[in-house]
């Protein structure tokens, strides 16, 4: 075998699908990335880093490894090397190994490893769900045609939000929890998505009236982001 029709085996194998040595590569490394997310989202938590650290340590680096090399393999055998360095999944199959050697300089930088959760993004290609992708077009070109509409309701909120916050603000005040206007405007944005935490309430009568104003227009404008995306989708059906 030459080097040329290594290359080109390496190619199949590690960017297609359609032989079953790519299939079960590409599910290799789906179940890897999994893991070593888990690894990461597990190692943030006090009890079991104090008793795996070591492990979580050892797990971190040979995965890093693991993609390291991939990410060299795919370099080698790519026909447009420079294409595959700037493209979407290029990209990200960058970024999944940096933060492990930012870490040796920047402590917390690893977490950011998250980011290759984006990389089981190639299950679609695994199962062969381009039908589903097609489909996902329908919903960007929707919220294309829909984004002045959007725009403009979300600006509408905004300024609901600001009004409703002075007013909590001078109403209010800092005593009540109400500490400034950045705050204020928090709570009225808790309030009229209806989420409502409770960390800062109303003590006031007049507090309490606002309070229940900003409620009921939340109540009234929240499904209209809906509506226009549902009447968008329909258009686009």
């Amino acid at each position: 075998m030459t080097k040329q029709q290594f290359r080109s085996e390496l190619y199949r194998i590690i960017f297609g699908t359609d032989t079953p040595a790519g299939q079960r590569f590409d599910m290799f490394l789906i179940y890897a990335i999994l893991i070593s997310v888990l690894a990461v989202i597990l190692g943030t938590v006090e009890s079991l880093n104090g008793r795996f650290a070591l492990g979580f340590l050892w797990a971190e680096w040979l995965f890093t490894g693991l993609f390291t090399i991939e990410y060299v393999i795919r370099i080698y055998c790519s026909p447009n090397r420079r294409k595959y360095l700037f493209s979407f999944y290029g990209l990200v199959d960058l970024i999944s190994i940096v933060p492990s050697y930012l870490g040796l300089i920047f402590v917390g930088a690893q977490y950011l490893l998250i980011v290759r959760l984006v990389r089981v993004l190639r299950i679609f290609r695994v199962l062969k769900l381009v039908r589903y992708l097609s489909e996902a077009d329908v919903l960007v070109r929707s919220l294309n045609q829909a984004k002045r509409k959007i725009f403009i309701f979300f600006t509408v909120v905004l300024i609901l939000s600001t009004l409703f916050g002075c007013l909590m603000y001078v109403v209010e005040g800092p005593g009540n929890g109400f500490s400034s206007i950045p705050k204020s405007i928090y709570w009225t944005i808790v309030t009229i998505t209806t989420v409502g935490y409770g960390d800062i309430t109303p003590h006031t009568v007049l507090g309490q009236l606002i309070a229940t104003m900003a409620m009921l227009t939340g109540y009234s404008i929240i499904a209209i982001p809906t509506g226009i995306i549902t009447a968008e989708l329909a258009n686009e059906m």
